[in-house]
């Protein structure tokens, strides 16, 4: 099985610098030397064989059992590496294209997130400890992809911008009811109260995330204008002249796009927009990584904009703006995965060092999927009829430059939202 391992190795590394030491001592180079060197070790001869047979899934948990050491480099650098191969050399599901066929024969089963099986998959991720997303997250607690105007902006700079720019898609009315999908810790829902204008009902899954956004709106004295609801989407009823949603698209599953983007149509009033901020991938349907599915985000679910856009079209919504965050995300987790590190003797002592690298390796490898592989982030605008948004795009900007004025106004409570 090492020999074995050994030529798939050299198949597939063709670019970088990657040491190899097995678990029997021996030591091997792969790649055209290119780049900065990463060593890893294996201490077991079964981690060889298990990410052998299934790397996807296997590479993962060697990290995290502490069973692939990194000597060289980060494990973020190994990933880097290993994903900057598919440009030259075969891709890793040729590698093992057998796990992975089996994956996608039964995706769907996987993705089926009925009701109870969303909230337990929310719980599982999104109802950790509080004080873990405070070590890494900005001040707001967003958790989701930035915007950054500059590249050298800070993140909480960054997400402010991100929470700016949906604002100026959506521009609700003055006093205008909005329905922000998966509200998270509500930083957006009390954005658009506060700098707005906008009457927020924010829903969520999440019993950590609802509390935390009930009690900021009572601390910022936004009570009467938002209004927070542990409630499943498909639940909500009503009238609304904007939706959002950002971040929560990823765990609707595959076979629900109609009945998301049905429920989109019928909450939405007719001179409405509908704004859906979501991870997407460049290149056709395809799986969830068995190791996300498996210990991040179970039913989770990237899509390809080819399976997004016929469902819109199928609920009697038309697209009218499509924006595409290249590397916005990328920077993002970078930013959090060095926070996390740096906070990692913190998030030991309310985990244990296996949580710690498995959280290690889920930024890093997310990160570099960004970075070096199919993952970037759509967002699409939608409504039931055209004329509802502006001719041309330079109402963005103006609106963003708006808001910024209102902003100045708010300075101090906006900087005190996540604390």
């Amino acid at each position: 099985m090492e020999r074995l391992l050994l030529i798939f190795l050299r198949k597939f590394i063709r670019r970088g610098s990657l040491k190899v030491t097995t678990a029997h001592g021996s030591t091997h180079t792969f790649g055209d030397g290119s780049g900065a060197p990463v060593a890893v070790r294996f201490t077991t001869t079964a981690a060889q064989r298990a990410v052998l047979l299934d790397p996807e899934l296997k590479l993962g948990e060697a990290y995290m059992d502490g069973t692939l050491v990194v000597e060289r480099g980060s494990i973020a650098d190994v990933l880097a590496v290993l994903l900057r191969q598919g440009h030259v050399g075969p891709a890793a599901q040729d590698w093992a294209w057998l796990p992975r066929l089996f994956r996608h024969l039964f995706r769907r089963l996987q993705q089926y997130n009925r009701r109870s099986r969303s909230r337990q998959n929310v719980a599982h991720h999104y109802d950790l400890d509080g004080r873990l997303y405070s070590l890494f997250l900005d001040g707001d607690r967003q958790y989701s992809c930035a915007y950054f105007e500059t590249p050298d902006q800070s993140l909480d700079d960054a997400q402010l911008a991100k929470r700016r720019h949906l604002a100026a898609k959506l521009r609700p009315p003055a006093g205008g009811k909005v329905l922000d999908i998966g509200c998270g810790w509500g930083g957006l829902a009390l954005y658009l109260a506060e700098i707005a204008g906008a009457e927020v009902t924010g829903i969520t899954l999440s019993q950590e995330q609802f509390q935390v956004a009930q009690t900021r709106a009572l601390e910022r004295g936004l009570s009467r204008d938002t209004n927070f609801r542990l409630i499943d989407y498909r639940d909500v009823e009503g009238t609304f002249d904007r939706i959002v949603s950002v971040g929560m698209f990823e765990h609707v599953g595959v076979g629900f796009y109609d009945t998301f983007f049905g429920k989109c149509q019928e909450l939405l009033a007719d001179d409405g927009l509908v704004l859906l901020h979501s991870i997407g991938r460049t290149s056709p349907p395809g799986i969830t990584n068995p190791w996300i599915a498996k210990y991040i985000f179970p039913g989770g679910y990237i899509p390809a904009l080819s399976e997004v856009v016929p469902a819109i079209e199928r609920a009697g919504l038309i697209v009218t703006d499509i924006e595409i965050l290249q590397l916005h995300y990328a920077e993002t987790l970078k930013a959090w995965r060095e926070r996390f590190l740096a906070h990692r003797d913190e998030v030991k002592k309310l985990y244990d060092q296996r949580f710690v690298r498995m959280w290690e390796f889920y930024l890093a490898c997310s990160e570099m999927a960004f970075r070096e592989a199919d993952m970037v982030v759509f967002q699409i605008q939608m409504a039931k009829r055209k004329g509802v948004a502006p001719q041309t795009r330079d109402y963005i900007t103006q609106e963003e430059a708006r808001l910024r004025g209102i902003e100045a106004r708010h300075a101090a409570p906006l900087r005190l939202a996540g604390e």
